[in-house]
């Protein structure tokens, strides 16, 4: 491909390993709060904590108590990231790419992560996060603010998800789309990406192709 102008990265099952975590938590809000929902866990991955609770969780006391639960769990959650992604953002800086983090969390969560990860914090230009838009994914508002921000086209960026709602709000944007199985099996994100690696230690071989 054509050297893009920047990579636009999802953060939870992309570059840091937390997925793992958030499907307990919000399975463990599922069977507490809203039991009518199947599968809720699943199917809010990409999506910003507003839109989930006025969405599945409409009362304010429940929302009041999933917001204090979920400050609690991000306070001492372990932010692991996956190996090879300070390599791959290396390199693509080494190539005069800009880099952007498009994420559904808070900015709070992002201070305590970026304070955690100071090398993270120095390889990123752009970051985005719930607060910065008004829609959520899969609308692609996430994805244009951040090309918007870094002076990007959008059409020129590569969108690097692993959730399904990331997916197509990348593809919404215009970008190139670059589907990580590491949340979906790759049959399930196939359909929605360009391209499909296994890991984020691999993005960067889309450039050579």
């Amino acid at each position: 491909m054509n050297k893009p102008q920047a990579f636009l990265f999802d953060l939870d099952g992309v570059l840091i390993d937390s997925e793992g975590g958030y499907s307990e938590f919000w399975g463990e809000m599922n069977r507490r709060f809203a039991p009518h929902e199947p599968d809720l866990a699943r199917r809010i991955k990409g999506t910003t904590l507003p839109s989930i609770l006025s969405t599945y969780f409409p009362d304010a006391a429940v929302q009041a108590e999933i917001r204090r639960l979920l400050s609690e769990y991000e306070d001492h959650m372990p932010y692991t990231l996956y190996p090879g992604t300070l390599d791959a953002l290396r390199e693509l800086r080494s190539r005069g790419i800009c880099r952007a983090i498009v994420t559904s969390s808070g900015r709070a969560k992002m201070d305590r992560l970026l304070d955690a990860l100071p090398e993270l914090n120095m390889l990123i230009d752009v970051l985005v996060t719930d607060e910065d838009v008004s829609r959520s994914k899969p609308d692609p508002e996430p994805y244009l603010k951040a090309a918007d921000l870094l002076g990007a086209d959008p059409r020129k960026c590569v969108v690097v998800e692993d959730s399904l709602n990331g997916l197509r709000s990348g593809r919404a944007a215009g970008a190139y789309v670059v589907g990580i199985a590491t949340t979906n099996p790759r049959e399930a994100i196939a359909p929605l990406s360009d391209a499909v690696v296994d890991t984020v230690a691999d993005v960067c071989t889309v450039l050579d192709k």
